[in-house]
């Protein structure tokens, strides 16, 4: 089943073409590597024999020693092999095995007329080996391939020792890293699990940033392959990045402290995450902020490179915000059922006028509809007009009627002389203009400005007469009932 998965999710992120560009330097195994994987993974799922038996003549010939093997571009097989994993999952599949970049002790690179020339697919004329080595690992991954294999060694495969190979791996990893293509290592090792093997592995794969496997090429079995495959596919870029905030902090208006917390957070963190290899790592980053309890990978969609994580709030957080919204300290389960109780009530009774709230602040008059609990319903009455009778059924129902009225408040103290009168002025717009509401705290005669205002439009609206409002209710009442559309108002 992993098998099946592993090239489920290749195909799907390279649109079903599996092409394997094999580079590296010379005598480190590339041959051997391709024909490996081809006679474990890509023969056995070729259906059609004719193609199976022209793929295997095309395998790559390999050898110990010295001298290079590979000295031309070669594709294995020659066409794209179509091969079938599973029910509904065929893929197309073709290594590329490359020129190899010249170490010092090879041999094969120069003849007695010095570097030797080779045939290229991509000239007409031959062209030195080594400018071979680099046009083709640059060609093959970019133009041919849709994941790299870098073949190195520790040196116990052949007579080349290991620091033979550093400058050439380095130049591959240049080459790839340019390109920007995703590729992984692979350290060629008649030893793979020797501590000394395995400290070369870790020391690579800091050094470069890409994931190293360390195993024997020669013995490779069809896990070895899928393991390859498996580290290929994290190193493909994560197209979307999901992350899922506590719902509790989703419910919160947007621009909550909290909230934009949260937002703020997830946009410094998830800004790190360019391949699906970096989603585990960053994950642990969201446990450095304060309002984030832990961070937990809810799944990765590999084929699909999509990465989703969820963020937990500490409990204590959402007491805290509880408190900030409702204004009081919850001080147990009874007390916040209490709250919601009160809360409910004044809800349904503010839903009852909100409309109307909505329009008064609009236009200066609002009406609220009452509710079919308000309406209260007199007794049929039968009615007689003419020679026929009818049935008479009356409701009275109450609506709320708003009416915004813009009330002036005054305050004009005489204080002296027109120098001080100045000053006043000096000392109420001081701070005005970075922040217009702080005029209202300003003191004057021992007393904020507000309280003052506020004391002048209370007694302005204390003024209007009981009858006045009776009145004004009842005018109301027989312009609605009465239908009529005049209105002659006379104020004394």
């Amino acid at each position: 089943m992993e098998k099946v998965d592993i090239f489920k999710d290749i195909a799907e992120r390279t649109g079903g073409d599996i092409y394997l560009g094999v580079v590296g330097a010379v005598r480190t195994g590339k041959s051997t590597f391709i024909k490996k994987f081809m006679e474990l993974v890509v023969l056995p799922n070729i259906n059609n024999e004719a193609d199976r038996a022209r793929a295997q003549d095309e395998l790559p010939q390999s050898a110990a020693g010295k001298t290079i093997m590979t000295t031309e571009p070669k594709f294995v097989p020659n066409q794209a092999a179509s091969i079938h994993v599973s029910d509904g999952l065929d893929v197309n599949i073709r290594l590329v095995d490359c020129v190899g970049y010249t170490v010092p002790g090879a041999r094969g690179y120069e003849d007695e007329n010095g570097p030797r020339m080779i045939n290229t697919p991509w000239y007409e004329e031959p062209i030195p080996f080594h400018e071979a080595a680099e046009i083709g690992t640059r060609k093959v991954i970019q133009e041919h391939s849709t994941i790299g294999v870098v073949i190195t060694t520790d040196g116990s495969i052949g007579e080349i020792p290991r620091h033979d190979y550093i400058e050439s791996e380095e130049r591959v990893i240049d080459e790839l890293k340019e390109v920007g293509k995703p590729f992984i290592m692979v350290i060629n090792s008649v030893r793979p699990y020797h501590p000394e093997t395995e400290a070369l592995r870790q020391e690579l794969s800091q050094k470069y940033d890409i994931p190293v496997l360390a195993m024997s090429v020669e013995s490779m079995r069809e896990q070895d392959v899928l393991s390859v495959l498996r580290e290929a596919l994290y190193e493909f870029p994560v197209l979307e990045v999901n992350v899922n905030l506590p719902s509790w902090v989703m419910v919160l208006k947007e621009d909550h402290w909290l909230r934009e917390s949260y937002q703020d957070s997830v946009k410094e963190t998830v800004k790190d995450i360019k391949r699906l290899r970096d989603v585990d790592r960053v994950v642990g980053h969201f446990s450095e902020f304060d309002f984030i309890e832990r961070a937990g990978l809810a799944g990765i969609e590999m084929g699909q490179g999509i990465a989703e994580i969820d963020l937990y709030a500490p409990d204590d957080l959402y007491d805290h915000i509880l408190k900030e919204v409702v204004g009081v300290e919850i001080r147990g389960k009874d007390h916040l059922l209490e709250l919601m109780q009160d809360f409910a009530h004044a809800k349904t009774e503010y839903d009852q006028v909100s409309d109307a709230l909505k329009m008064v602040k609009q236009t200066g008059y609002g009406i609220a509809a009452p509710a079919l609990s308000d309406m209260s319903l007199d007794e049929p009455e039968i009615i007689r007009q003419g020679s026929r009778f009818g049935v008479r059924l009356k409701a009275v129902a109450p609506s709320i009627h708003m009416i915004k009225v813009d009330v002036e408040s005054e305050f004009a103290p005489i204080i002296g002389t027109e120098k001080q009168s100045e000053e006043l002025v000096r000392y109420l717009m001081q701070d005005f203009e970075d922040d217009p509401l702080s005029i209202w705290n300003s003191d004057i005669f021992g007393r904020s400005l507000s309280s003052l205002v506020r004391e002048g439009i209370q007694a302005k609206l204390s003024l209007m007469p009981e009858n006045a409002r009776y009145k004004l209710k009842e005018t109301l009442e027989r312009i609605i009932n009465e239908g009529s559309g005049g209105l002659i108002a006379i104020i004394l």
